[in-house]
């Protein structure tokens, strides 16, 4: 198939669509940009030893000096690109923090349907220095995500909503902290909690599943601190120890987290139970439901129960996240994860990636297979055309010599086995000829009218019975040039319609992929739209050369068929003169020994 597919992209190259294209670089996203890593998300057990299924998940991926080259990027990375082990799809993506001075990245990439004990390969691209922007913060979070705060914003700043939801803080926490477990994170020295507003995303109807994560590192551990707080529900640490309670809500942890360490602590709620998490483990749960919640939310702390210490990474979710999900985060995110490794050598893309190759490795299975049919019936149409124009050849150049014999031979018509000059050998190629094989049929008819009647005239109905002779012969001629002609008309008439089905199913897939992945952005679609375009390509360029040689081959071979038509009007008129006059010459030999 691969073979068919680049012989395409090589036609393509030679007509001037694709000058330089390359098969080397067929695998290359895209041609732009010059260089490549490798990312693998490792879910199997020499990574994070995650089993079932983990869904679509933001992972983060820590650049640095000693796994990137920051020189070979733009400064403010801004042609840095993820894209799927595709190789095709591009993934949402943003930057959190860039410092090609430092060497020091962070960048948050949202993977599609993980599972556990897979490894996932994933690609990082940059080296274009006139790409834009192409981070997207808003499309990284999945829709379930309510509000996400990285408190990556500068000290006095309000506190952002990462997703779509904008979901600002009030105000900005009391502090930031520039060394915090990813970037920035936010200090709440005991009091300047931050309050998020109400809001329709913010709605949590009775029994609804919500979820609670975050990165905590608390100064002390005494008292009761709380770290998320809203309308009676309150997640926060009791004596370092995790705790969630309110009306119908009451689960304790077992495990007290400690002081001055950064620790994930994540609360789910799926309507039937809660569960508490530390660093990605289990640490708690209990039975029950959470009643409507409304209000404002607030984060870092509590009237009567402040928190004193530094978050980063709160997120709240409208669903209840899998504790798969939970236990890649912490793993992702902490200090030496083993989710997420970046490839130390970066690959270079060759010289003569092109455009055609790139969109080849795009196609989707049904456009290869459409492709694959219009290039079989193109080079069926090619084989054809050439076959038909070698025979043509050799039928005008012996017809022109067997006419010149013919000629030469005046009234006097033999076989062509007899005719002075002529070998074996000649005659028999002569004979093979279409001008040939009809002279070759009305000698033998004249001669088996010899052997029976001798030299009388031919009768009307004897003439009549060569020229059907004859015209059979060119019967069976028109035949074997006309023979297999319906490739080309088939290839003319279906190559741009087989190409056009494949167009239309290549987009259909293309636009109901990024409806279920919920992800609206031009690098999504215009790798599939312009492979789907292919397809039709494809049918273009099996028809237009096939119309082109139909035309060609039909001119001739109409010119070979009146050839034929003219030549039985001559050949057997001369017959039946020379029968006559033969006849003539006998009744006057008769006569003159008579006398």
């Amino acid at each position: 198939m691969m073979r068919l597919l680049t012989a395409f992209a090589v036609l393509l190259a030679a007509l001037g669509f694709a000058p330089g294209a390359n098969a080397a670089s067929e695998a290359w996203w895209n041609k732009e940009w010059s260089y490549r890593k490798a990312v693998t998300v490792d879910l199997s057990p020499s990574g994070v030893n995650v089993s079932g299924p983990v869904g679509r998940t933001v992972v983060l991926v820590r650049l640095h000096s000693g796994n990137f080259t920051f020189t070979d990027a733009m400064p403010n990375g801004a042609d840095i690109r993820f894209v799927d082990s595709d190789n095709k799809t591009p993934l949402p993506f943003h930057i959190e923090h860039y410092d090609a001075t430092t060497g020091i990245a962070t960048a948050w990439v949202s993977v599609p349907n993980l599972n556990g004990g897979e490894k996932r390969a994933i690609w990082l691209y940059f080296g274009n220095k006139s790409a834009p922007v192409g981070s997207d913060e808003k499309g990284t979070f999945d829709p379930d995500y309510m509000a996400v705060f990285h408190f990556a914003e500068n000290p006095g700043t309000p506190s952002t909503d990462s997703t779509a939801n904008a979901n600002a803080a009030k105000a900005a926490p009391a502090g930031i902290d520039d060394g915090g477990i990813i970037g920035r994170a936010a200090r709440f020295p005991g009091q300047g909690q931050i309050e998020i507003a109400a809001s329709g995303s913010l709605a949590q109807p009775a029994a609804a599943p919500f979820s609670f994560t975050a990165w905590v590192k608390p100064e002390q551990l005494a008292g009761t601190q709380a770290l998320f707080t809203r309308g009676g529900l309150v997640i926060g640490l009791n004596a370092g120890v995790p705790f969630a309670q309110g009306p119908g809500v009451a689960v304790q942890g077992k495990t007290a987290i400690k002081q001055g360490d950064w620790t994930h602590v994540a609360f789910v709620s799926d309507g039937t139970a809660f569960h508490l998490y530390v660093n990605g483990t289990e640490d708690g749960t209990g039975a029950g439901a959470l009643p409507a919640i409304d209000g404002s939310a607030f984060i870092g702390g509590a009237p009567g129960q402040p928190f004193n210490g530094e978050l980063d990474e709160v997120r709240l979710s409208k669903t209840a996240r899998p504790a798969t999900m939970i236990l890649a985060m912490a793993q992702a995110e902490g200090p030496g994860g083993k989710l997420v490794s970046v490839a130390e050598t970066a690959e270079k893309q060759s010289s003569g990636g092109g455009v055609i190759m790139f969109i080849v490795s795009k196609l989707e299975p049904v456009d290869q297979g459409v492709v694959a049919l219009c290039l079989l019936l193109l080079a069926a149409a090619i084989a054809l055309m050439v076959n038909k124009v070698r025979y043509l050849n050799k039928a005008d150049k012996n017809n022109a010599e067997f006419m010149r014999y013919f000629r030469a031979m005046g009234d006097e018509l033999v076989p062509l086995d007899e005719v002075e000059g002529i070998d074996a050998a000649k005659a028999k190629r002569l004979s093979g000829s279409p001008l040939g094989r009809i002279y070759a049929s009305g000698i033998e008819e004249l001669m088996m009218r010899k052997q029976r009647w001798g030299s009388q005239p031919l009768s009307s109905e004897a003439v009549s019975a060569m020229h059907a002779a004859a015209s059979s012969v060119v019967v069976e001629e028109n035949q074997k040039l006309d023979k297999l002609m319906v490739i080309l008309t088939i290839a003319i008439s279906g190559g741009p319609f087989i190409g056009l089905l494949g167009t239309v199913i290549g987009v259909m897939t293309v636009f109901g992929g990024v409806a279920m992945a919920g992800d609206v952005n031009v690098n999504a679609i215009a790798p599939g739209i312009a492979a789907a375009l292919l397809a039709t390509i494809a049918g273009l360029a099996c028809a237009i050369p096939s119309l082109f040689g139909y035309n060609y081959l039909n001119g001739r071979i109409t010119v070979v068929a009146d050839q034929m038509r003219v030549f039985i009007e001559q050949l057997i008129t001369r017959l039946a003169e020379i029968q006559r006059d033969e006849a003539a010459e006998m009744d006057m030999l008769a006569s003159t020994e008579a006398y």
